[in-house]
């Protein structure tokens, strides 16, 4: 027997909230790091749609028209290959989209500056499930929301 849509909603994934599995927004993952690339989409996919990017250029041709991203996570990476103008060229590209620096606490100071150049907030590394998820319910506006900024330098 089938179950019905209502009843495959809770099958999904352990921990997964079915309300936000639904949710019709997304999320790009721009960072040149593989791994820190692959652990966001991991974290975050079963909840959100994720794009992995590994950077700017490629994230700019996948985000035309209907594709456009609500959240934009940016590794340090990106900001130390691209510069800090990195922050506005994706504002001025998406002005919708929020954005998150992912980063170590050794480049902190870089991520300060980014919010000082519009992004939104941070994920400091080491990544966790639930902070990933509770910052970007935070930053889109959905329930179980946190803090978006934890540097020491606030």
């Amino acid at each position: 027997m089938t179950p019905s849509v209502p009843e495959r909603r809770t099958m999904m994934q352990i921990g997964v909230e079915t309300s936000k599995a639904v949710d019709q927004r997304r999320v790009f993952v721009v960072d040149d790091d593989e791994i820190t690339r692959a652990a966001l989409q991991f974290m975050l996919h079963d909840e959100i749609e994720t794009h992995e990017l590994s950077d700017l250029a490629g994230a700019y041709a996948k985000g035309q028209d209907w594709l456009q991203p609500d959240l934009v996570i940016l590794g340090i990476g990106i900001l130390v290959a691209e510069g800090i103008a990195a922050v506005g060229d994706v504002t001025a590209r998406w002005p919708a989209a929020r954005i998150l620096i992912a980063t170590g606490k050794e480049d902190e100071a870089l991520a300060l500056e980014a919010l000082r150049h519009g992004a939104h907030g941070a994920l400091v590394k080491p990544l966790r499930l639930e902070t990933v998820r509770q910052k970007v319910d935070t930053i889109l506006g959905r329930a179980g929301g946190m803090p978006l900024i934890q540097l020491g330098g606030l």
